[in-house]
């Protein structure tokens, strides 16, 4: 199966798949198969049908130019819910200085934090305590909802992507209250670049990722490292919550993050994160501060 992006300016994104053509990657237009890659098509964009489109049509289909300037924007055009899980990580949880969860600690993004992999993300105008999170992000296929242990959570997923969680740790943990506080700002969950279909990564738990900050290595884990696997993840979520075509799950983040440094390492004005996962591809993006707005 091919990987699937948005490619283009924000609100103009062109569908694309990258295939081999002539001992070559390229990206094509996918456009004239279902449309846009959204909640209603993801299923089909991840599906045998589609497979057997692009074999059929892929030499035949507009090539799109692949250059520095093109814009990667979230795999999925309208995201749904965006279910996030903390402390999923052994050692995240210890340089947090809190205790393994016996359940999944389970809260929510909007969906219209999301951004394309490489956009500017916003450092709000009060924040000191910006920080990152590399991680592995499930995009759901199928409507599940409380899903049996007779069943395999897994075939309920189109595929899989990189998400950078972006919290602003005071809102989140010193401002009382729920973390949504810290993890809802604007552009503060960048998704992309790529839609790995399930398929193509027959095994969730056996990826490096990583995350640098201005080239200094910051996270180097792996997804073996999960306290709940994703497999795990899905079967849990859904017996809280319907999940249905478009929904992502942030799965957690290992350690290294800004906040786990002494003294904590946060984001400021200008710092470019890169985050990667095996299989998936590199996401990287500019941080900028934010100026409060005039009446």
């Amino acid at each position: 199966m091919a990987r699937l992006m948005r490619v283009g300016e924000i609100g103009n994104e062109t569908p694309v798949a990258e295939i081999f053509l002539e001992n070559d990657k390229v990206l094509v237009d996918i456009s004239g198969f279902a449309g846009d890659i959204t909640k209603a098509t993801i299923a089909r964009h991840t599906s045998g049908e589609f497979e057997q489109y692009l074999i059929d049509n892929g030499p035949q289909l507009r090539r799109v130019e692949r250059t520095p300037a093109l814009r990667f924007g979230p795999p999925i055009a309208d995201p749904g819910k965006i279910v996030c899980i903390g402390l999923n990580y052994v050692a995240h949880a210890a340089e947090a200085g809190m205790p393994i969860p016996s359940e999944p600690v389970v809260f929510l993004k909007a969906a219209d934090t999301v951004g394309g992999a490489n956009d500017t993300v916003l450092i709000p105008p009060t924040s000191v305590k910006t920080d990152y999170e590399v991680e592995f992000a499930v995009i759901i296929g199928e409507v599940a909802r409380y899903i049996r242990d007779d069943e395999d959570p897994l075939d309920y997923v189109a595929g899989y992507t990189i998400s950078n969680d972006v919290s602003e740790r005071e809102y989140q943990l010193e401002r009382g209250g729920q973390w949504d506080k810290g993890k809802n700002c604007e552009t503060f969950n960048p998704l992309g670049p790529a839609l790995i279909t399930r398929a193509d990564i027959p095994d969730p738990q056996a990826l490096t990722l990583q995350s640098t900050v201005n080239g200094e290595i910051r996270q180097r884990s792996s997804t073996a490292d999960m306290i709940f696997s994703v497999s795990f993840l899905v079967r849990y979520v859904s017996q809280f919550m319907t999940l249905h075509p478009g929904d992502v799950i942030n799965t957690g983040t290992p350690q290294g993050v800004g906040s786990g440094f002494t003294p904590p390492r946060y984001l400021k004005d200008g710092d470019v994160v890169e985050l990667s996962i095996e299989a998936i591809g590199t996401q990287t993006q500019r941080f900028e501060r934010v100026s409060i707005p005039s009446k």
